[in-house]
């Protein structure tokens, strides 16, 4: 399981934000990755491979460039809180329903991060990027 969580979270990076639309050879690395997770041997493992795979395939909750603040949102459970930024600077606020500041995130130099908010309850984000960036909630697998 392992080897293929490694090479899915390795699709994400090669892949990034909306390369699936618009990468000619997304849709063999696509492939590639759901053969892995249908290689794995335990099905619990297989399962998690291929949950996490649509996950990845999932498109951005929000996306924007430079700032934004989102609507609040409820989560009822643990949920992985994904991230990615196109430019090098990119600060993010995870704020509570009251507007207080629960986590502050950030990304320097680009590229994807995640973030396990634990506590269900209500919540928003303050966005501030110098370009394009994309937000995810992954449920817990």
């Amino acid at each position: 399981m392992r080897a293929a969580t490694v090479s899915l979270l390795g699709l994400v990076v090669v892949l990034g934000g909306d390369a699936f639309a618009n990468d000619p050879g997304a849709d063999a690395n696509v492939r590639h990755a759901f053969a892995k997770c249908r290689a794995v041997e335990d099905d619990h493992d297989r399962l998690r491979c291929y949950d996490k795979l649509t996950n990845l395939l999932t498109p951005p909750r929000w996306q924007g460039r430079l700032t934004a603040q989102t609507e609040n949102f409820e989560i009822s459970a643990p949920t992985v809180l994904r991230y990615e930024s196109d430019g090098p600077i990119f600060v993010m606020y995870l704020k509570d329903a009251q507007g207080g500041i629960v986590q502050n995130l950030h990304i320097g130099g680009g590229g994807t991060s995640t973030y396990l908010i634990e506590k269900p309850g209500t919540y928003s984000l303050q966005v501030s990027g110098s370009e394009t960036w994309r937000i995810w909630l992954d449920p817990m697998s």
